[in-house]
């Protein structure tokens, strides 16, 4: 029992050795995570503008947590406050010197907001990023477990809370991607569908109009058919009438 005690004892103190290390590098994570808040918090409207509008703007502003700048789980009333600073600051009328842009960064902020508070949207968007965390702790489980298997440790580099963060992050932009592209699918097979029932309803009418058409000829051509042979069996009673009246004179003897 002794031994058993004393072998046991070691992972023990292993352990509480790396909780500081753990402790601190949590707290080095913090700090950066406030300094780069505190950072983002007093971009001047050119850098923010260049930031909702970057290479790839169209991608990462899929997310309206990432245009205002907020987690997930702010409250709706700090996010209208962040929206409203974050709009005043991209304002076309604050920035005369770049108002087409800021006017592109003013409408991404605007529809970000939209989408946030609505509740149905909202809620959305939160499933979204919950789901992308439940599959990011999935792979990196399946993850574990296969180097575990292959006989190694069992630790990767997602344990440090900042890469977590940063694989949360990008499965969350690939979900929005995702969500974006089955949306357009669906716009799209809805405009072709309102497309087809156009064209059918457009041949339809051309078809009934065709007919209508034909008909108002036949009718035309009949009338004037019947008009024609009404005039020609007057015209023939007429001249076989003018043919009996005329009596040719009788030849008269000859007088020797």
């Amino acid at each position: 029992m002794a031994s058993g005690a004393t072998s046991s004892q070691p992972g023990k103190s292993t352990e509480n050795a790396l909780q500081p290390q753990k402790e601190e590098l949590f707290n080095h994570f913090y700090t950066e995570v406030k300094e780069i808040e505190k950072r983002d918090s007093v971009l001047t409207p050119k850098q923010q503008i260049e930031r909702l509008l970057r290479p790839g703007s169209t991608y990462f502003n899929l997310n309206p947590f990432e245009v205002l700048q907020v987690e997930p789980e702010t409250s709706l009333d700090e996010i209208k406050k962040k929206y409203r600073r974050m709009s005043i600051l991209v304002h076309p009328d604050k920035n005369q010197d770049d108002v087409d842009r800021a006017q592109q960064a003013f409408e991404i902020i605007n529809s970000a907001w939209k989408i946030l508070e609505n509740e149905d949207t909202r809620a959305k968007c939160l499933d979204v990023i919950e789901e992308a965390r439940v599959r990011t702790d999935q792979m990196l489980s399946e993850k574990r477990k296969r180097l575990k298997k292959e006989g190694k440790d069992g630790r990767i580099e997602e344990d440090d809370p900042e890469k977590y963060k940063h694989a949360v992050y990008v499965r969350t932009m690939k979900l929005f991607a995702d969500m974006e592209r089955k949306r357009r699918e669906l716009a799209n097979r809805d405009m072709e569908e309102r497309k087809r029932k156009r064209e059918q309803e457009i041949e339809e009418e051309e078809k009934a109009n065709t007919e209508k058409e034909w008909q108002k000829n036949f009718e035309e051509s009949r009338q004037n058919r019947v008009e024609s042979w009404k005039a020609f069996q007057t015209g023939k009673k007429a001249k076989k009438a003018k043919g009996m009246g005329f009596k040719p004179p009788k030849p008269k003897a000859e007088s020797r």
